[in-house]
């Protein structure tokens, strides 16, 4: 039993990839990574060199892996018990893994991955996996409209992207690349109200028959109205509409309020996930 890690992102599609896609619903986050990286190439989430794992049982069979894109933290996927056991030892002596100082884990996996890390860790951020069950219409409907995102709302949606990563913490900003990309599929949705764009959603492209929206944003001055769960709403119909028949998203489980929404429009829990950071 061991993990083998690279930095050669075919091996790890090879290796990997079947076990990978099996779970397609677990592994949405590493689906949708892999995805970005094929499509736009090994500088898709910035710079830096990613690297990849894949964990291969006793009897020979590959059954997970992950993947860092710097400077987020390593990914991983679902994996077996003694693999996440394993990876912990192998932060402290793998020299693709010596930079990593944070990684995101199931939450089942999170107590056994610190214990094995031979160092003080923490849990910095906890997020909500859920799937769409059946979806329900917001109630009261919002005033306004929904509608695609085109090339002219570009600056816009750069602006949102970029203060929904100040406000969720996530790293690096937004990119024109990877907007225009969203907005050639339909993958960026606007709420309008009285003319003027209110809230957005976004879905990835569908990996298979899955797709997972985000990021979700409403300016501040503009919550409270109802503009999200109208926008989510509307994005969750064009993911079907592209071709997804299983639906997914994130919420920060810091926001009741964004996990109530999502509850009502027929969003159920699947599991949660942890952000694990050593300090």
């Amino acid at each position: 039993m061991t993990w083998t890690f690279t930095t050669d992102f075919a091996a790890f599609v090879a290796a990997a990839g079947p076990a990978v896609a099996a779970r397609p619903v677990e592994n949405t986050s590493l689906l949708t990574a892999m995805d970005a990286l094929e499509r736009r190439g090994p500088t898709a989430y910035g710079p830096h060199t990613p690297f990849f794992g894949w964990w291969t049982g006793a009897d020979g069979t590959v059954s997970g892996g992950l993947l860092c894109t710097p400077v987020r933290p390593l990914l991983l996927g679902a994996v077996p018990a003694g693999a996440v056991e394993a990876l912990g030892a192998a932060l402290a002596v793998e020299p693709l893994l010596a930079g990593v100082d944070a990684l995101n884990v199931r939450r089942r996996d999170a107590v056994a991955l610190a214990g094995a890390w031979g160092k003080p860790s923490r849990i910095e951020a906890e997020a909500r996996l859920y799937r769409l069950a059946g979806l329900l219409a917001p109630h009261p409907l919002p005033q306004g409209r929904s509608l695609p995102a085109t090339e002219t709302h570009l600056p816009l949606l750069v602006e949102w992207v970029d203060a929904f990563k100040r406000e969720s913490g996530e790293p690096g900003s937004a990119s024109e690349t990877t907007l225009r990309d969203r907005i050639s599929y339909g993958g960026m949705v606007l709420w309008e109200h009285a003319g003027t764009p209110v809230s957005m959603a976004g879905f990835f492209r569908p990996v298979g028959s899955v797709s997972r929206i985000g990021p979700v944003y409403t300016p501040p001055e503009l919550r409270g109205r109802g503009y999200a769960a109208g926008v989510t709403h509307a994005v969750s119909e064009a993911t079907y509409a592209a071709g997804a028949t299983e639906v997914l998203l994130f919420a920060d489980l810091a926001n009741p309020t964004s996990n109530g929404v999502y509850q009502r429009l027929g969003y159920t829990p699947v599991e949660d996930r942890v952000e694990l950071a050593a300090v």
